[in-house]
């Protein structure tokens, strides 16, 4: 029979793993209400090449750096092209995918903590697609830049007059970039290793890629660092806190490691 003390010696105050059907079921729905929710925002065609127009503008105004300037990195031959449009179609969905799988497993709180400010950003991505139709650089005359999955490949995209699975006039805020952020800061936050700031390549890379294949201006990236920032401002962080354990009846030992607590579901 296991005593109080062998009980508390293992893992006080663990947080409790949700329960996996519903996790599962609630960001499946999450999942399906975004992408129908693209369908909806789709269709505005005019719309959002005219706010592709403005953006580019914009952009030139407060002199961020061509977007060409990336590309052009990756017209060196075929094969950087391939790579960063396989990233592009490959990477996105996957990592976010097991980084929440790995943070239900290993960090129960934490994963909570994930799953919010993702549907929170995500939720806000939605909302500013509905008011502000984007069109791409790749589909704008006026940035000269060439359309890499359609040149090269792979593609996950149809063309625009026919693509009825994805809504192409999308493009701000990337979440491609919002999500690439947030999988690196949350491996920072639930980690301890001393090499953990190296998950912020990810989101680096996965901005090149997205800037240099043309499917996001700067700006894009910009408002979805912004939409998280405030994402994590509200969403409250699993907190730590020292918890002392007995180890003898009548004797305290110092504080053990700070264990995560607080994490609601």
């Amino acid at each position: 029979m296991q005593t109080r003390t062998e009980a508390a010696e293992k893992e006080p105050d663990a947080p409790a793993r949700p329960p996996l059907v519903r996790e599962f079921l609630l960001v499946a729905g999450l999942f399906l209400v975004y992408k129908l929710g693209r369908q909806v925002a789709a269709g505005h065609t005019g719309e959002a090449y005219h706010d592709a127009r403005r953006v580019w503008d914009l952009e030139r105004t407060v002199h961020l750096p061509g977007e060409g300037a990336v590309q052009s990195l990756l017209l060196h031959g075929t094969a950087p092209a391939h790579v960063a449009n396989t990233y592009y179609a490959a990477v996105h969905f996957p990592a976010t995918a097991a980084f929440l799988v790995w943070l239900y497993l290993r960090r129960p709180a934490h994963y909570v903590w994930a799953r919010r400010v993702l549907a929170a950003i995500t939720a806000a991505a939605l909302a500013l697609h509905l008011a502000f139709p984007l069109a791409p650089p790749r589909m704008l005359a006026a940035a000269h830049l060439v359309d890499t999955a359609r040149v090269y490949g792979p593609s996950v995209y149809g063309p625009p007059r026919s693509d009825h699975l994805s809504n192409q006039f999308a493009a701000m805020p990337s979440l491609h970039f919002g999500w690439a952020l947030m999988v690196a800061i949350g491996l920072i936050a639930a980690t301890r290793s001393r090499f953990r700031w190296l998950w912020l390549l990810h989101p680096l890379l996965t901005l090149l890629v997205i800037v240099g294949t043309a499917n996001h201006y700067w700006l894009d990236s910009l408002v979805a660092a912004a939409l998280l920032a405030l994402a994590l401002a509200v969403v409250p962080m699993p907190r730590r806190r020292a918890v002392t354990v007995a180890r003898a009846p009548g004797r305290l030992a110092p504080a053990e490691d700070a264990v995560l607590v607080g994490a609601g579901r």
